[in-house]
C-alpha cells in the first residue's frame, strides 16, 4: 500500500493549480464520494487572522475532559500531513490519523476524482470529511482554510450548537451553574 505522502506528492504533482476560488469543483468530488459533509457530527467551524489553531486546540481540551468524543482538522501540518486529522478514539480520546486509515482515504478521494481538476487543500478536506463520517464523534472541530466563502470547507452547513444536539441541555446546565447563560442580546447571569 502507498504511504499517505506517496500519494500526496503524486496528486500535487498532478493538479498544481493553488488557489483556484470555486466550491463547484469539492461539491462534484464530495457528491461522488456519497456526501461524507452531510454525515458528519456537529462542527464547530473556526475561522478568522490569527489564533484558529490555538482556539480549535483550547476547544478539544475542553470538550474532551468533558468526554466527548472530538475529531479536529486544522492546517497547515508541522511535520506531516497526517497532523491536520485528528480522530476521537473514545471519550476524552482522540489521535492523528495513523498512516493506513489515511492512505485508503486519500485513495478513495483519488479515485472519486478521476481526472478532474482540483486543487490539493479540497482533495485533502474531502479525504478528511470521510475520515470523519466514518467515525463517530460527538463534534467535529474544523479550521478553516484560506477562508472566504469560495474555501472548501464552507461546504459543511451543520451548525454546532444545534437545538438536536443531545448534549446541549447539559452544556446549557454548566453554563447556567457557572454563573451565566450564554446569549446575545438580554442574557442574564446566574
Amino acid at each position: 500500500m502507498e504511504t499517505p505522502l506517496d500519494i500526496i506528492d503524486r496528486l500535487g504533482a498532478r493538479w498544481p493549480k493553488g488557489f483556484d476560488l470555486s466550491l463547484g469543483r469539492i461539491q462534484r468530488l464530495l457528491g461522488a464520494l456519497g456526501h461524507p459533509e452531510r454525515r458528519l457530527p456537529p462542527v464547530f467551524h473556526v475561522a478568522g487572522t490569527n489564533g484558529k489553531g490555538s482556539t480549535v486546540a483550547f476547544l478539544r481540551a475542553i470538550l474532551e475532559a468533558d468526554g466527548l468524543r472530538v475529531h479536529a482538522d486544522t492546517s497547515p501540518h508541522l511535520v506531516r500531513y497526517n497532523e491536520r486529522f485528528r480522530l476521537a478514539d473514545g471519550p476524552g480520546l482522540s489521535s492523528f490519523v495513523d498512516d493506513d486509515a489515511f492512505a485508503d482515504a486519500l485513495a478513495r478521494t483519488e479515485k472519486a476524482n478521476g481526472d478532474e481538476a482540483i486543487t490539493l487543500f479540497e482533495l485533502l478536506t474531502a479525504a478528511g470529511f470521510l475520515l470523519f463520517a466514518e467515525r463517530p464523534a460527538d463534534a467535529l472541530l474544523l479550521e478553516v482554510g484560506l477562508g472566504g466563502r469560495f474555501d472548501s470547507t464552507n461546504v459543511v452547513d451543520r451548525p454546532g450548537l444545534s437545538r438536536r444536539h443531545r448534549r446541549e441541555d447539559r452544556l446549557r446546565e454548566g453554563r447556567h451553574h457557572q454563573g451565566g447563560r450564554a446569549g446575545g442580546a438580554g442574557a442574564q447571569s446566574g
